[in-house]
């Protein structure tokens, strides 16, 4: 992600929708596990028919990550036909489109609208169950579509096979909120997905001063950061154990950049070769990490907590890699997207891919595995050209919105 791509700031929005214990409440009814766990009270939220998600038979569960599909209505044929056949491939149990799903470009909410459509088509015409998080670009054809956040939030909710929720009331972002995913038998909770709005652009100013000279981009707020931490406590609680999870954000957190050369402040070939041996780490990273100015804590969290395997993200293109930093995988899915900025020159598409997650209900981390896919794997034509299509269209037989009580 170059300061070329930040484009210009705006602001970002509280969205109230459900409380804590009602959101608590939801994802655990998602795996099977009995809701009362407050005793009385209602929750509000709208929610999905089928947010059910539940490892095989076998105590298998797969995922698929796609970053960064990025396009407008008119999108590059190849960044769908990667999709295709990944999930042909793969045939993972669900999958995460983790933020900048859309770019800007569409002139109206009719094309804002195709461009989502474009990207959820693959999973939709092969009945997986997928959710999407947001990123920095997804608000882009805002000004000119005028569907924000929230409007997109509920327009992927309403197809058949989505499972998102409106997500966390009170805190930052749009969203925000985690899946559980139940085990092959019974109704124990047996792994979690945490999905998180990283935000866009930071503020123009804190305390009267600007933020020349370093990163531009949003960050982790502290509200969502003690969402997650208290959310998590209070699984363990009422659960008896500590669920085992992911976390998707768009944006990477600081760490990530931490871990490719075991420094803060060292950057040298010997500091990534030290990194290599104590982190794990493989994939390629051909650009700088960017997060925000900011360092959310999240990290500081997820350690006290214990729970959270790894923390995947996009945002920088280029960056394919993952890595063990103290016990957390934190790493990229790179860009599935064939219409935005990829390598230099003839290289462009090169990294063009997917990452895969194999759980194991029968382990004790359950997650086994992740590593990259790519486009090249597929046969996909890798010419860095533009082969931007027609938009497909909108089926009308995408499920009502609902209100649960």
């Amino acid at each position: 992600m170059s300061q070329d791509e930040a484009g210009k700031s705006m602001s970002r929005r509280d969205v109230l929708k459900v409380g804590g214990a009602g959101m608590l409440a939801l994802t655990l009814a998602s795996a099977g596990v009995p809701v009362d766990l407050f005793g009385g009270g209602e929750v509000e939220a709208a929610t999905n028919d089928n947010v059910k998600l539940k490892f095989n038979s076998d105590g298998k569960f797969k995922i698929v990550q796609f970053n960064d599909t990025q396009d407008d209505e008119h999108i590059d044929r190849r960044t769908v036909e990667l999709m295709e056949k990944v999930l042909d491939a793969e045939k993972p149990d669900f999958v995460v489109l983790n933020g900048d799903n859309i770019t800007g470009g569409c002139d109206t909410a009719v094309e804002m609208k195709q461009a989502m459509n474009n990207v959820v088509q693959p999973m939709e015409q092969r009945g997986i169950k997928w959710a999407i998080t947001f990123g920095n670009h997804d608000e882009d054809s805002t000004p000119n579509g005028g569907l924000d956040e929230e409007d997109m939030l509920k327009f992927y909710m309403a197809y058949k096979h989505n499972v998102n929720q409106l997500g966390e009331g009170g805190i930052t972002g749009t969203g925000n909120t985690h899946l559980m995913i139940g085990s092959s038998q019974g109704s124990k909770a047996g792994f979690n997905l945490w999905l998180l709005d990283s935000g866009r652009y930071a503020p123009n100013t804190i305390a009267g001063q600007d933020f020349e000279g370093y990163p531009t981009w949003d960050w982790l707020r502290l509200d969502q950061v003690a969402w997650y931490y208290e959310t998590s406590k209070k699984l363990e609680q009422k659960l008896g154990y500590k669920v085992p999870s992911l976390m998707f954000i768009h944006i990477p957190l600081w760490e990530h950049r931490f871990m490719w050369y075991a420094s803060v402040d060292g950057r040298s070939e010997a500091d990534h070769a030290r990194a290599v041996i104590k982190h794990q780490i493989v994939g390629e990273r051909n650009e700088d990490e960017c997060p925000g100015p900011i360092n959310s804590g999240m990290f500081s969290a997820i350690l006290a907590r214990g729970d959270v395997k790894g923390v995947f993200c996009g945002h920088d293109h280029v960056n394919t890699y993952h890595g063990n930093y103290y016990g957390v995988l934190l790493g990229y899915a790179g860009s599935a997207g064939f219409g935005t900025y990829g390598l230099p020159g003839a290289d462009r598409n090169r990294l063009r891919g997917a990452r895969v997650f194999q759980l194991d209900e029968h382990t004790d981390n359950v997650l086994v595995d992740t590593h990259m896919v790519f486009a090249k794997d597929y046969g996909i034509d890798l010419t860095a050209n533009d082969q931007s299509v027609e938009p497909a269209p909108i089926p009308e037989n995408k499920k009502q919105e609902k209100i649960v009580k």
